[in-house]
């Protein structure tokens, strides 16, 4: 109806005759994933680059350019399609019109023949065009061969004549080394030997030397050791002279600006000093030319309460103080005190260790065969008796404030045996005086006389 109406368009007329004819969508290329990489191109990839993908890019370019006006030539053909027939040709919509549904059919098969033609002839172009194409890309690609192996060519003499250039400077450098570094070297190592032998001598040298410094340093250390020991054993010689020779044996018990009170002995013995009439100015009363009225001794000692050897010690003290007469005439004034202090101190000091002595042996008498100590008045009588030497005999030692001074006078009463005064004064010859005489002469008594014979 459309058709007798003149409505009908291109495109229905072609399906009511069943002719069909597909028009293909260019599509769209992309590009290689290679030439897209977001890496960094290696110098393969830039080789490949410049002689295959842009060349080839270019060619394909040019022929897509030739394609796209080619489309565009036939888009209005395309869009005549959607117009009416009668405006497209309006004689050949007359014709139409007055045909059958047998002719129109017929005719329609006749178009289907001319299309597929159309189609063959259409594909035989393109493949003669995709022919064109490909010998355009292998011209292309024999020209880039040519071109790089020109290239490379280029390099491999730029190479070569490089390798030219390395080994003339090579020659070169190793005629000027052996013209003038070579001496060089060998000087360099002479000079290193003569260095080398310098090095040795000075160590040498450095070595004498330091063993002289050691034995420099050796020679004066033995020397301060010697003069070390010899002041430790001057020390200690002093500490024990000093310890020996204690001569402050006296306590002050009382001070004031009439007198003062001096204690000996632990207390034992008092000393009271009278002083004269003050000197004007002297707060204190110790002007040493301050006048002394009177020195008085007294004995605080318990005798019945005391031991033997504190009496004797005692009577001792007090045989030296009346044998220096009066007192008051050696010591006239403050000055004098402190020597008249010293002189009772020295005989206090030598007197208390005399009545050690005499405590020692009392408890320890027997190790050296003495069986019996006994004190009369200022005498000491020492038993001895001794088994393995058969003997038996009393030696009595008559001390004075002298001790130990003096060598003490002896009596010798024997009465077993044939030990008598005259073996113990051999003995006591070879005592000499001083500290611990008493002591000294009972082990040489024990040692000499009443041992075992050999």
């Amino acid at each position: 109806q459309k058709l007798q109406d003149g409505v009908i368009t291109v495109r229905e007329f072609f399906t009511l005759l069943e002719v069909h004819v597909p028009i293909q969508k260019p599509r769209h290329s992309h590009v290689p994933v290679m030439s897209a990489a977001s890496a960094a191109p290696t110098p393969l990839d830039l080789l490949y680059s410049h002689y295959v993908y842009r060349p080839k890019l270019r060619i394909y370019e040019e022929d897509c350019q030739a394609l796209a006006q080619k489309i565009e030539e036939l888009k209005p053909y395309a869009d005549m399609q959607d117009q009416l027939l009668v405006n497209v040709n309006r004689s050949f919509w007359e014709v139409m019109r007055t045909c059958s549904d047998e002719e129109l059919k017929n005719f329609g098969a006749e178009l289907n023949k001319m299309k597929s033609c159309f189609i063959k002839e259409s594909k035989i172009l393109a493949h003669e065009e995709k022919a064109t194409l490909y010998s355009r890309l292998l011209q292309s690609a024999q020209e880039q061969y040519e071109k790089l192996q020109s290239r490379m060519k280029k390099l491999d003499e730029l190479v070569k004549e490089a390798e030219s250039c390395l080994g003339a400077l090579k020659a070169g450098l190793g005629l000027l080394f052996s013209l003038t570094f070579f001496p060089f070297l060998i000087e360099l190592e002479s000079l290193r030997a003569q260095e080398e032998k310098l090095q040795n001598v000075l160590d040498l040298t450095w070595l004498v030397c330091l063993c002289r410094e050691v034995s420099d340093l050796e020679a004066e250390n033995e020397q301060v050791l010697e003069q070390i020991n010899l002041q430790k054993e001057k020390l200690k010689s002093y500490e024990e002279q000093l310890e020996k020779y204690d001569f402050l044996e006296w306590d002050l018990t009382e001070w004031s600006q009439q007198q003062a009170i001096f204690g000996f002995l632990y207390d034992a013995l008092e000393l009271t000093v009278v002083f004269g009439p003050p000197i004007d100015g002297d707060e204190l009363g110790a002007d040493p030319s301050r006048k002394i009225a009177s020195l008085s001794f007294e004995s605080l000692l318990d005798e019945e309460e005391a031991p033997p050897s504190s009496c004797l010690v005692k009577r001792l003290i007090f045989q030296f103080i009346e044998s220096q007469g009066c007192w008051q005439e050696k010591c006239p004034t403050l000055s004098h005190l402190p020597q008249v202090l010293q002189d009772i101190s020295l005989v206090v000091g030598h007197c208390k260790v005399l009545g050690k002595e005499i405590e020692f042996l009392e408890r320890w008498g027997g190790k050296f065969n003495l069986l019996k100590t006994d004190i009369r008045d200022t005498k000491v009588k020492l038993l001895f008796s001794s088994l393995a030497a058969f003997a038996k005999f009393e030696l009595t030692l008559s001390l004075s404030a002298n001790y130990p001074a003096d060598s003490p006078p002896f009596t010798v009463h024997k009465k077993i045996g044939n030990i008598g005064e005259e073996e113990i004064s051999a003995v006591l010859s070879e005592v000499p005086p001083g500290h611990h005489y008493l002591r000294r002469a009972v082990s040489l008594i024990h040692q000499h006389l009443l041992q075992p014979p050999k």
